[in-house]
């Protein structure tokens, strides 16, 4: 049973020698785009690969119930995008033809071969799309969605983008940071704890000790390890050289990504401070070298593709936004 999937009407027995009762089942109109109407029983269709997977993450019934409702409302949002653009389509006399489904499910079998790295057939495909809840032709249907969606967006949004030169290189920034972000880094550090209740004299001590171990590390009078073996009061990290292993970069703290971000690998950063808990620390960081990236002329034509492809985006939300302006949208769940 789906909760709020049908709407029963009971018909009572007036008298004992009336017919046996009856349900009327209830059809549910969710959003109105035009004169064309989305039905509960749609969004719930569309909705049910997803339902089965946020079933079987957990077995909290609130949890559950909230996590469909919000998959219902932006499933809704996406199916009047859908119905925007298929009207569209049917004006432009765009159409998508079987064969190109076809080979549209080819080309997710020969991209999932690339990621195996073995062959992959459109059967294990639709398998595969079997045993994640959806049919065959539910598959289909959104490959011909999709491709209907990407010839609308080259009819109708493409010539209205314009890729430049900053353009790319602020794509190539955002990816920077987002290999930044993904891949672990390896920072070495000597950590000078500042007790609690020192006077001030004693943390201009802890401070001068670090200056000091900072600048014979940077010119080379003592090695960086040798440092952190005799001088951290970190014990856990005294015969690991500092490290704490690699970390995800996202994960440091704010003070140690911008010692990434300044500070070549191997060599040492000037002290600073770092409150952890309740502890007051005076630290120096050797950043170690990581997997490098590559400079922007080595990866301008893929990063100019990642820009028009954002803008592309872009400009299918603004072609949207004009449409649902233009068309009557009236949503009801």
């Amino acid at each position: 049973m789906l909760p709020g999937f049908l709407a029963v009407a009971a018909l009572g027995a007036a008298a004992s020698f009336a017919p046996p009762a009856q349900a009327t089942i209830v059809e549910r109109v969710v959003a109105v785009i035009g004169e064309r109407p989305i039905l509960w029983t749609e969004l719930l269709h569309r909705a049910a690969a997803s339902r089965v997977q946020i079933r079987t993450q957990t077995r909290d019934l609130n949890v559950v119930s909230v996590q469909e409702q919000e998959l219902y409302k932006e499933l809704l949002q996406r199916m009047i995008d859908d119905r925007l653009e298929e009207q569209q389509a049917d004006r432009a006399h765009v159409h998508v033809t079987p064969e190109e489904i076809d080979r549209g499910i080819a080309n997710i079998a020969a991209q999932a071969q690339q990621t195996q790295g073995r062959a992959v057939t459109t059967a294990e495909v639709l398998d595969e799309v079997r045993r994640r809840g959806l049919s065959e032709q539910d598959f289909r249907d959104e490959i011909r969605r999709q491709i209907l969606e990407g010839k609308m967006i080259e009819l109708r949004v493409r010539p209205r983008v314009r890729v430049t030169e900053q353009d790319g290189r602020a794509a190539y920034q955002h990816w920077a940071d987002d290999v930044k972000a993904q891949n672990p880094v390896e920072v070495r550090l000597l950590v000078k704890r500042i007790l609690p209740g020192s006077t001030p004299e004693q943390v201009q001590a802890v401070e001068t000790l670090a200056e000091t171990l900072a600048h014979q590390a940077q010119t080379g009078q003592a090695d960086f390890c040798t440092l952190v073996s005799q001088y951290t009061d970190d014990a856990s990290t005294r015969s690991s050289c500092g490290s704490h292993g690699p970390q995800p970069y996202s994960q440091l703290f704010p003070a140690l990504q911008n010692v990434l971000n300044t500070v070549a690998p191997t060599k040492v950063s000037d002290p600073f401070r770092v409150r952890v808990g309740a502890d007051d620390l005076v630290v120096l960081a050797q950043p170690m070298p990581q997997g490098s990236i590559p400079d922007y002329e080595k990866v301008k034509n893929e990063m100019m593709q990642r820009a028009l492809l954002e803008g592309l985006e872009r400009g299918r939300k603004l072609w949207l936004e004009e449409l649902r302006r233009s068309v009557y949208v009236d949503v009801r769940l």
